[in-house]
């Protein structure tokens, strides 16, 4: 019931919401406000708003670059220029040239775009098919889920370096042989914890509650429990793009990854190594790229833990 005959004082359900006084800032005109002004304030590092802010920002640079290389980029990365070799940095060349007069910023965005194609579709597969593995095993059970995950802990027992080497051993050297090989090596984490969290939920009330009213297995497990684990494995997958990153470069470093001409940043870092001490700069660019790719994947994952886990 509203007293009509009093502006500042309201009577709802038998509550006597707080009376506003004539020097009060809007802010507190309602109930709601006042009693969101007396909660504690949470700091953005508590809550990982700001690791997000920093890890959005850091992996939309890197981002940037890698799409305006595929339409733009200072100089032909492909072009040997001895007359401009080893260069220093300059207004010309930000990052100077390599000892065959290339532009190794130039070299640098493109090797961005195809280390993160090869890094962000290894990721991708890997988690769809951990996904179907990890929700089967952990609702279905029994046998299936047994030699499933002596599978996976067969493939676990091996260094992951050596199954991707054997892997592109067997595939032939190739630009994206590399994906498959480090497919493999992220199935086994991303289905443990798809299938832990199918496990924790496959009996909750509301779960049970849906088979009684007649939903399939299939909506159960994609629409009901799914959307409960996503939290956990979104920053898991996070994580794992940074990984998958690191294993790209090393591979490519190793001369197992993706091929030359095609700059990649593990490869311009093994170009740079027999140049490290008379041209220093040609590692600056690549290394750079990797290195705030990486924290800020790893900014990006911690927010989300922050956020949604805590």
């Amino acid at each position: 019931m509203v007293n009509t005959g009093n502006t500042n004082t309201v009577k709802a359900a038998g509550k006597k919401a707080p009376r506003i006084r004539p020097g009060m800032p809007r802010l507190f005109r309602n109930e709601r406000d006042v009693l969101k002004s007396s909660a504690p304030k949470v700091s953005g590092w508590a809550t990982g708003d700001i690791e997000l802010k920093i890890g959005f920002v850091i992996i939309g640079v890197i981002l940037v670059l890698g799409i305006i290389s595929i339409f733009y980029t200072p100089y032909d990365v492909y072009e040997m220029n001895t007359s401009v070799r080893s260069q220093a940095p300059s207004m010309a060349h930000l990052f100077g040239t390599d000892n065959f007069g290339r532009d190794i910023l130039s070299r640098a965005m493109v090797g961005a775009r195809f280390t993160l194609l090869v890094s962000g579709s290894t990721v991708i597969l890997a988690t769809v098919i951990s996904i179907v593995l990890g929700l089967a095993c952990g609702y279905i059970g029994g046998m299936f889920d047994e030699i499933v995950m002596r599978v996976m802990d067969a493939i676990n027992s091996f260094p992951s370096i050596l199954i991707a080497l054997v892997m592109v051993s067997v595939l032939n050297y190739g630009k994206l042989t590399i994906i498959p090989a480090l497919v493999i090596m992220f199935i086994p984490s991303f289905t443990r914890i798809v299938r832990t969290g199918t496990l924790q939920y496959k009996n909750a009330e509301f779960v049970l509650c849906n088979k009684v009213y007649g939903d399939s297995d299939l909506r159960i497990l994609f629409v009901h429990i799914l959307p409960n684990i996503y939290p956990l494995l979104l920053s898991s997958v996070v994580i794992g793009l940074s990984n998958a990153i690191l294993a790209e470069s090393s591979m490519s470093y190793l001369g197992l990854g993706i091929q030359p001409p095609i700059p990649s940043w593990g490869r311009m870092l093994k170009e740079a190594q027999d140049i490290i001490f008379s041209t220093p700069w040609a590692a600056l660019a690549p290394g750079l790229m990797i290195v705030m790719t990486i924290v800020g994947l790893n900014c990006i994952g911690e927010g989300i833990r922050k956020k949604y886990l805590n």
